[in-house]
């Protein structure tokens, strides 16, 4: 099968978050398995040099989108057994950041309209475009209004982004007929253009990151106002857990890490728990557990409890490390509790990916309290290197940590099921209780979490039978 991948991001190109990591692993696995596998994302500034000498040119062309008339560079490169293609347009995507710009509507939308306009270009045709996230959305439209006959599989990373404009933008500024794509109820949601809804309509397949999230999108708690279109799409709509690279994040062989260590053998975790505390102002103390949050400081993500539970946790005679940035008022939360707890909690506000594997690396435990979270990599990142994670038993944290707080012999962390700060104080409690009280069976639930499988082939394996599926395979 010829698969072709359109993201806003992929690592090791440009990032922000998730998406990037899943865009970066995804088709690689998929090639491995004897596919065929491309990715076509934007030429950002933020693309380096390094990468811009190994591209090749291939050619440009004029995108009409609306009344624009907008030119697009393709320039493309090989990497991990797949084609990268890269499209150019400086005015739109030679900026400070990849998202957050005042235009992102139309930026994206270019993107969208531009990927269709190059297919010709290719070496070869895609039998399957898969889209990914609200700007991708309109390229399932898009190719529609051209008649192109390809499958097209569209996934849900994060429902709670969802491209909303104006009704006026139909026309004006994404360049469709108003009455075929909007009064016909494909892109309105609730007296706006909805992106996402308008590609979980059209594609023939939609998917998101995890099985539990797949359900829990039926309601309207976690469906961000969708849960009715959800629930509309069943017959082709399904879960597939996210993965992690195991190459790239593996404790044995990362070059970020003072140390390397296995689970059998662990020594070099205690080496790099002692260069953390050093790295990050914390007292050197081997015996205290260290427990970390690698996250964007959002609502979603449990922050709240954290704040709320902040003496508590302390009380329990942990080290805290928070490395993240976002909402303006936890930031400043956390700069005030680094104060209040000199040498016992360390506020990294902001984000540097080599820090983020020591943090990984040098903690005992890891947080992760979210009210909502799709699939997490954090959680199957922080177990790979043998940090034990602590989980709210929602989305994907349900389907990659099993708790070991009932004996559970498979079990590799700890869950609770409120949202609530208390409940999560009780499961921190019981975690640091058992660091403290049973050493032994401490490192067996960490080792059970470095051992586990959180490789892409399960997850290659799903969306080749989607792909397959379509194709009539």
């Amino acid at each position: 099968m010829d698969i072709l991948y359109v993201t806003s991001e992929a690592a090791p190109f440009c990032k922000t978050g998730g998406l990037a990591d899943v865009l970066g692993s995804l088709p690689p696995a998929v090639a491995a398995g004897g596919d065929r596998a491309a990715v076509i994302l934007p030429l950002y500034g933020q693309v380096s040099d390094a990468w811009r000498e190994k591209m090749r040119w291939h050619g440009y062309t004029y995108v009409d989108l609306a009344w624009r008339h907008e030119y697009c560079g393709l320039f493309s490169l090989e990497y991990r057994g797949v084609v990268w293609y890269f499209l150019d347009n400086e005015r739109y995507f030679r900026r400070g950041a990849l998202y957050g710009q005042m235009d992102d509507g139309e930026r994206f939308a270019f993107f969208s309209k531009a990927v269709v306009s190059v297919l010709p270009m290719l070496e070869w045709r895609p039998e399957v475009i898969h889209c990914n996230d609200w700007q991708t959305a309109l390229v399932p439209i898009y190719l529609k209004t051209v008649a192109e006959n390809v499958s097209t599989v569209f996934t849900i990373h994060n429902i709670e982004y969802q491209g909303k404009y104006g009704a006026d933008t139909v026309e004006d500024l994404f360049g469709l007929n108003r009455g075929d794509w909007y009064e016909s109820g494909v892109l309105q949601m609730d007296g706006c253009v909805n992106l996402m809804k308008g590609a979980m309509v059209t594609a023939d397949a939609v998917t998101t990151v995890s099985p539990t999230y797949a359900a829990q999108l039926r309601e309207s708690a976690y469906a961000a106002g969708l849960d009715s279109v959800v629930r509309s799409i069943q017959w082709k709509f399904s879960g597939v857990l996210n993965g992690i690279d195991m190459v790239s994040y593996d404790p044995e062989c990362d070059p970020n890490l003072p140390a390397r260590y296995t689970a059998a053998e662990s020594e070099g975790k205690t080496l790099c728990k002692a260069a953390l505390q050093q790295e990050l102002g914390l007292a050197q103390e081997e015996g205290t557990p260290v427990l970390s949050m690698v996250t964007r400081l959002v609502g979603h993500k449990g922050v709240d409890l954290v704040c709320q539970a902040l003496d508590g946790i302390m009380a329990t005679g942990c080290q805290l490390v928070v490395l993240g940035s976002g909402d303006g008022g936890y930031e400043n939360f956390f700069r005030h509790a680094q104060n209040r707890y000199p040498g016992r909690l360390c506020a990294w506000i902001g984000y540097n990916e080599g820090l983020s594997r020591r943090i990984y690396a040098g903690s005992d435990l890891f947080l992760m309290p979210s009210k909502s979270e799709p699939c997490g990599l954090s959680q199957m990142i922080a177990m790979r290197y043998g940090a034990v994670p602590i989980v709210r038993q929602t989305g994907g944290l349900n389907d990659t940590v099993r708790s070991c707080q009932v004996g559970q012999p498979d079990g590799n962390g700890y869950v609770f099921a409120a949202y609530d700060a208390g409940a999560m104080l009780d499961t921190i409690g019981q975690a640091v209780g058992l660091y403290h009280g049973d050493a032994e069976g401490f490192r067996m639930v960490r080792r059970r979490g470095m051992e586990g499988d959180f490789s892409w082939d399960r997850s290659a394996g799903a969306y080749r039978n989607i792909y397959g599926k379509l194709l009539g395979r």
